[in-house]
This record gives structure tokens, C-alpha cells and sequence, in this order.
């Protein structure tokens, strides 16, 4: 119930594979869609580890609703002395487990197939539920920071049942200045019912509401959806038909780009009303404070990543003539090198996904071993599931991941992001009490993305064909073009409209555009030939509507991963020995330390420039062998 964050009570969360670029040369035919009934029990995750039925669930639930009432009575009592203090942390413990897996009962039976709205229907009750419990734990920082932290202290060293919880009582103290009393609290947790609507409705405006046009193409007739548009710049390979999806599908978004500026600036001044009311100096600085993160970091990130953006034109310059156009556009940065149709069955990519973590050592490997073999995953699409994949984090239980796999390459590599989170789910959950249990976002996607690290060396040292080789590097670059320089540039971009609003200037359309076609020429330079309508890209983001400064945090993550492959592929096997003995140590450290610190034990240090280099040094490398293998394929 309370939080370590300001900002309202810690919720649930889902690790998903963000998918920033389109998906490389992978025109394998998919397995065929089946009913779910029809798919085999072993392909299918058995959520009955949570509860058995129904019935179950319905008695949880009420059992959190009247924890929740409990809670909110707890108010008026800390100052009592340590006992009534750990009563409150411990029930909040408590809350926190049933509402795991309250809400991923219901949340993951509806993605099985989300036709169902009678499963909805629980799923949102549980929601609604979040709010009550939102507003129930409200009291809880105010009252707490009223006591002196050296009293607290002393509670803590003379009860050790207290004492696990300095690391989360303290961290409240550290943020001291930026929580309001009690009335002040309420008034924000109530403002939080409608901090949500500028996304709301650029969902309604970009999604719902849009009408998508048909447009002539060389192949026939298209209707231009958004997945239709990734499709043809992922794969067909006429020019022209890509300019054409380029140009209408954006002209949707410049025909309302005043519309979209004014959602964004609802966001923008959202943000700083509520940086403000806490007393930060900025917006970055709100939205960092809560993970300890200097805003150097951020705005180091950025001017390291621009120092280091040649290895990223020299890809696009290869591009440029491996596919022999005369111009080249953002609509061309996907496009296959090659053609390419392998199948990986789901049995056969188990046995290397397990192969390819041997680095890591037996142990790590027999555990992930286990969880592959485990009725924890859902595998194929059947009608109706949820699309994309993720790994659910159930407390008390153990994750589960959603796939819908379709023997492509990327469809590999999600596994191994996807292992790479339930990895870190299921060490820290094992090492650490629940308070700690959770991860930041800070931290999250290193696993993930290193997951996917040594799965590429793995595959390319036992790849035999360059056509094969072309396509694994041509992913691997991809992931870092879409996971790094893209995430950077969008925070960038972010940053420099947030400062708009904190300067006091005008956020409008044009203003809007014109910062995101000048980063893009800083990014990626001679290498691209501009089209105006790039200007607008920045109004189908959604993350800019939903999450600020969150993708800032996929850039941070895989830099720390490189940082940590290149330990971990030392020529010194003493060296190697000590780099997994860190890395495990940070999946097993769960959230009991700030990021930073948790990342400089593993040997990651993002206050300086390294980690940007080792992605840059990274990236370099890889352009490099794909340029040898279309030498030797060619």
C-alpha cells in the first residue's frame, strides 16, 4: 500500500518486448491460427497456480478489500512506536501479495482471449479496486514523515522485523521534501482520475477514431492500418509502394497535428503542475527523483549518444547500396537485406535458448531449463489472445510469459527478451522479502536485452550460411538502431519539450515538428534524404502520451548490457568468473538498492560516458561483420 514513490502506491506490471523497428527478413510462413482448445496443454500456461477456480479468486478479492479498509484504519497510529509501524508495513506486504495475484488472474485469463467481458468485467472491478486503495493508503507518507527519521531509526535497529524495511523507509525520508501533508496528498491522488486523459484521447483520436484510407499499390489494393504500414516497410520491396504508405499513413496524422500538439501540451503542462506542487526545478527531475537518478544522466546520455552516432549512418550508408536506391528514406531503414525463409520451431529454439546461457553458469542454466519446461508459458495465437509478448511478475507464485510464436527469427529472440525478465523475477523473488522483490524499469530491460546478447553469439557461431549470418546481424543491428539511438532521440526530444512549458513558450504544431525533424538530422546526418512529413512522427508516439520520460530508460538499460556482454566475454576466465557473480547478484538484488547502485556493483558505472561507448563500440563491431558477409555472399 505505501509506496516508495510519492507518487501513489506501487502497482502491478507487466515486462513487455517494446517493438521500435519493423521486423527483419522473416517470411517463414506462420504455424496456423488453432482455437485455443485445439493447442496442446504443454503450449498453454496453467494459471490455476494461482487460484484453482473462480471461487477462489472472488474470496481473494474480498479478502484484499477488507485488508484495504484495515489499512486505511492504521491511520493516527505510527507515532504509537515501532509495533505499530511494522503492523502497518506488514499489512501493506500482505496487500500487495493478494493484489498480484488478484489482478493477474484476471488480467491474464482475459488475455487468453480478450472477446470476454464477463473476464473484463472482473478485470476492470480489480482496477476500480486500485483506486479505492490509492486514495486508502494516501494518509501513509504524510503521517510517517511527521516522526523524526532518527526515532524511526532507532525502532529499526531495535526491532530487526522492522529493520528490513530501512532500505524503503529511508529512501521516503530522502524524497521528504517533495511530499505534501495530508490534504495536499488527497488533492493529488483525486487529480490522478483525469491525469490520464490526454493519453485517453490520443488513443480515441489515433486509434479508435481514425479512418484508415485504401491506397494502390503495386501488389493491389491495401487497406492502411498500422500494422499494414509496418508490414509493407518491413517487406515489400518496391520503393515506391513504401513512399506511398509513408505518405498516407502520416497525412493521417498531419491532418490533425494541432489536435495532437494540444494533447501533448496537456501533457507537458500536466507534468510541470505536478513537478511543481512538489517543489522540483524541472520535469526530468520529477520524474527521476523517486530512482535517485541525477538528471546528468539523462542529459549525458544524450550528448554521448550524439558524439557517437557515425557508426549509425555508416549502417544506413550500407543500406543504402546493398539495396542500390539512388535515395534513401526512413521508409527504406527496415527493409530486408536479404530474403530469407527459415523456420524455428518452437521444441528445437528451447534446447539453444537453454545452450546459449551456458556463460552464465550451471545453475543459472538449470533454472531456466526448469522454467521452459514448466506449463508457465503461453506459446501460439489462438483467436482472441492478447498480441506482442510479456513476462507477468506473479509474487508468491512465479512469472508467466505470453508469446504468440510463429517460428520467426524475431519471434526467437522475443523468447530470450521474455526469459530474460522471468530470470530476474524468479532470482530476485527467491532472494529478496516482497518489499524488495520488484524491479525498476532502470534496471528491468539489462537482463532482457543480455538475454538476447548471448543468444546472438550463440547463434552466430553456429550459423554455417551468410545469408543466415546477414539476417541474425541485420536483427541485432536493428535492435539496437530501435532500442538505443531511436529511444535516445526520443529523449531528447521529450526533454526539449518539456522545457518548452518550463520556459514559458508557446507549444504548438509547428514548434512540435520542427524539434523532431532537426533531431532527426542530428542523429542520423547526410545518410538520410529527408521527407517533410517526417516532421510529424512525433504525433504517433505513443509512449509521448503515456509514459514521459520512460524510453530514456531503454537506452540506460541497453547500455548497461553491453557494458556487462563485454565482462562477460573477457579473455580472462577469472574475469568472466567475477562479471557473473556480479550480474547474478543484481538479479538477485531485486529493488533493495537504488539502480544506480545495484548497477555500479555490477560493474556498470552511467555517470559516465563507458556504457554509450560499449553500445557505439558494439554497434560498430556488427556493422563491420555484416559488411564481411555480404562481402562473402556476394
Amino acid at each position: 500500500m505505501r509506496s516508495t514513490s510519492p507518487e501513489g502506491p506501487a502497482q502491478v506490471r507487466y515486462h513487455l518486448r517494446m517493438r521500435f523497428f519493423a521486423t527483419t527478413a522473416e517470411a517463414a510462413p506462420a504455424p496456423p491460427l488453432r482455437d485455443r482448445n485445439e493447442i496442446p496443454d504443454r503450449f498453454k500456461w496453467n494459471l490455476s497456480h494461482i487460484f484453482p477456480d473462480w471461487t477462489r479468486w472472488q474470496a481473494a478479492y474480498d479478502d484484499l478489500e477488507t485488508k484495504i479498509a484495515a489499512y486505511a484504519a492504521l491511520q493516527g497510529s505510527l507515532a504509537k512506536g515501532p509495533k505499530t509501524l511494522l503492523a502497518a508495513m506488514k499489512l501493506s506486504d500482505e496487500i500487495g501479495q493478494v493484489t498480484y495475484k488478484v489482478w493477474y488472474f484476471a488480467s491474464l485469463k482475459h488475455d487468453e482471449d480478450q472477446r470476454d467481458n464477463q473476464i473484463n468485467a472482473r478485470r476492470q472491478q480489480v482496477q476500480i479496486l486500485f483506486a479505492k486503495a490509492s486514495q486508502a493508503s494516501a494518509w501513509f507518507n504524510p503521517e510517517l514523515l511527521q516522526i523524526p527519521l532518527p526515532t524511526v531509526q532507532q525502532w529499526m535497529t531495535a526491532n530487526p522485523e522492522l529493520g528490513v524495511y530501512r532500505f524503503a523507509l529511508e529512501d521516503l525520508y530522502r524524497q521528504q521534501e517533495h511530499v505534501l501533508d495530508d490534504k495536499g496528498e488527497h488533492l493529488l491522488s483525486l487529480s490522478s482520475r483525469f491525469s490520464s486523459s490526454p493519453h485517453d484521447a490520443f488513443s480515441a483520436l489515433s486509434t479508435a477514431d481514425i479512418k484508415h484510407p485504401t491506397i494502390r499499390l503495386s501488389t493491389g489494393d491495401v487497406t492502411l492500418t498500422y500494422g499494414q504500414y509496418r508490414a509493407i516497410l518491413a517487406t515489400n520491396r518496391n520503393q515506391a509502394d513504401r513512399a506511398t504508405a509513408f505518405t498516407e499513413y502520416h497525412k493521417l496524422f498531419t491532418t490533425n497535428v494541432n489536435t495532437y500538439a494540444a494533447l501533448y501540451n496537456g501533457v507537458l503542462q500536466r507534468d510541470w503542475f505536478l513537478a511543481q506542487a512538489r517543489d522540483y526545478r524541472s520535469t526530468l527531475e520529477a520524474a527521476l527523483h523517486g530512482n535517485n537518478i541525477p538528471p546528468a544522466v539523462v542529459e549525458n546520455l544524450i550528448e554521448a549518444t550524439k558524439a557517437g552516432t557515425e557508426p549509425l549512418r555508416r549502417y544506413h550508408r550500407l543500406r543504402k547500396r546493398v539495396l542500390d536506391l539512388k535515395t534513401y528514406h526512413t521508409f527504406d531503414t527496415t527493409i530486408p537485406l536479404v530474403d530469407f525463409d527459415r523456420k524455428y520451431p518452437y521444441d528445437q529454439v528451447l534446447e539453444w535458448l537453454a545452450a546459449s546461457v551456458a556463460p552464465l553458469g550451471q545453475e543459472y542454466q538449470r533454472e531456466l531449463r526448469d522454467t521452459l519446461r514448466g506449463d508457465w508459458v503461453d506459446v501460439y495465437e489462438n483467436p482472441g489472445k492478447r498480441s506482442g509478448a510479456y513476462s507477468a511478475p506473479v509474487y508468491g507464485v512465479h512469472p508467466y510469459m505470453l508469446l504468440n510464436y510463429n517460428d520467426t527469427l524475431d519471434a526467437v529472440f522475443t523468447l530470450a527478451h521474455e526469459m530474460g525478465h522471468s530470470m530476474h523475477t524468479l532470482l530476485a523473488s527467491a532472494h529478496q522479502p516482497f518489499v524488495y522483490a520488484a524491479y525498476t524499469i532502470f534496471v528491468a530491460e539489462v537482463p532482457s536485452t543480455l538475454s538476447e546478447a548471448l543468444f546472438l553469439d550463440y547463434m552466430l557461431d553456429r550459423a554455417t550460411d551468410d545469408r543466415e549470418r546477414i539476417v541474425l546481424l541485420q536483427h541485432a543491428i536493428d535492435a539496437i538502431v530501435g532500442t538505443f539511438y531511436t529511444q535516445v532521440m526520443f529523449a531528447d526530444y521529450e526533454l526539449q519539450a518539456h522545457r518548452l512549458v518550463e520556459e514559458g513558450r508557446p507549444v504548438t504544431g509547428d514548434t512540435l515538428s520542427d524539434i523532431y525533424l532537426t533531431l532527426l538530422k542530428a542523429y542520423h546526418g547526410d545518410a538520410l534524404d529527408y521527407d517533410e512529413l517526417s516532421r510529424v512522427t512525433w504525433a504517433r508516439i505513443p509512449h509521448f502520451f503515456s509514459t514521459p520520460y520512460y524510453v530514456y530508460q531503454y537506452a540506460t538499460c541497453y547500455a548497461s548490457s553491453a557494458e556487462l556482454m563485454k565482462h562477460l566475454r573477457s579473455a580472462d576466465p577469472q574475469q568472466r568468473a567475477a562479471a557473473v557473480e556480479r550480474y547474478v547478484t543484481l538479479l538477485k538484488s531485486g529493488g533493495s538498492d537504488h539502480p544506480m547502485p545495484l548497477l555500479q556493483r555490477a560493474g556498470v558505472d552511467l555517470g559516465t560516458p563507458e556504457p554509450v561507448r560499449a553500445v557505439v563500440d558494439q554497434f560498430d563491431r556488427l556493422v563491420t561483420q555484416l559488411e564481411d558477409a555480404i562481402r562473402n555472399l556476394s
